[in-house]
């Protein structure tokens, strides 16, 4: 027990630190143009808000709006309780959950796919790039068939469906938003408290990725507070300390949104009935992450090698 304990709360940090990596670079980039007080404001009350207030309530929050007959205290108290009752209620709304956050984590694996620049690890990235108008096509094909599945199944896993590609469609307008107004933000003429603002806005639209995509690798709110805290806390040290490095591995980004892409996929596929062992998200995001890590490894040594 207290291995397969372990095994979840390593996945989830690796997951949370995989998936926060863009969050951590423009966090960086925009410190870098504030003065030193007001990084160790937002390092600080930050970290606070990030991890303790947004990836600490919004687990809860989620169970709670797929088991409405529960109060939110009773959802607190099960997940340090352990009460049958509301544990057997929690488990059987789990296809609710799984569907609306995997809908919402394969929506954000394919429009990294589709839509985003990036350092092309294949050259299938580059020609579904190429191919970026079918994006709006395939997810509309993808969600009918959702919906189709899941009206046979339960009209509330149609409901859920919906949910998280509503979610996904929000948090993704609030992602572009961000990133077009970065330039801005890097101006030095604009205000410190303006910066730190637009810091937390992004911090906390990120952090919906690592909560969603925690309930691929257990239902367990204290382990996902173990595990997101956890990675939330690496993340900021590499803020601080880390980024010229990260910035040279420069697939990471890759491995995070396959990473996104199977969790999305694994909760969907649960949804619908089927099971994995509790080890299959944990080996899923390490296998991707180390893969590209070793492409981007392999890349700064060909860098390095000097030219004959």
């Amino acid at each position: 027990m207290i291995l397969e304990f372990l095994i979840v709360i390593f996945g989830l940090a690796l997951f949370e630190i995989i998936s926060s990596i863009d969050n951590a670079v423009v966090n960086a980039h925009v410190l870098s143009t504030v003065p030193e007080k007001f990084r160790k404001f937002f390092l600080l009350w930050g970290l606070l808000l990030a991890v303790f207030l947004i990836r600490g309530i919004l687990p809860f929050l989620i169970i709670w709006m797929t088991n409405t007959d529960l109060s939110f205290y009773e959802i607190i108290t099960f997940a340090f309780s352990g009460d049958e009752e509301i544990k057997k209620s929690v488990h059987q709304s789990a296809p609710l959950l799984l569907l609306g956050g995997g809908m919402y984590l394969f929506l954000v694996f394919l429009s990294w796919l589709f839509l985003e620049e990036k350092k092309y690890a294949f050259l299938a990235e580059r020609f579904i790039h190429r191919q970026y108008v079918w994006f709006y096509a395939i997810s509309s094909v993808l969600f009918t068939a959702v919906i189709y599945i899941s009206l046979k199944i339960n009209p509330l896993l149609a409901l859920s469906a919906s949910v998280g590609s509503t979610a996904f469609f929000i948090t993704d307008g609030f992602k572009k938003n961000a990133a077009e107004k970065e330039a801005q933000f890097l101006n030095p003429n604009v205000g410190a408290w303006s910066k730190i603002l637009y810091l937390e806005v992004l911090d906390a639209s990120f952090s919906i990725d690592g909560v969603i995509g925690a309930f691929a690798f257990t239902l367990s709110v204290p382990l996902i507070l173990l595990g997101n805290g956890l990675g939330a806390f690496v993340v900021r040290e590499f803020t601080i300390k880390g980024m010229g490095l990260i910035k040279k591995f420069a697939y990471l980004k890759n491995g995070a949104m396959y990473s996104i892409g199977m969790l999305g996929f694994l909760m969907i596929s649960e949804s619908f009935g089927k099971e994995y062992p509790f080890w299959i998200a944990p080996l899923n995001t390490s296998v991707l992450l180390f893969f590209f890590l070793f492409l981007s490894w392999r890349e700064i040594r060909a860098a390095e090698k000097p030219k004959s």
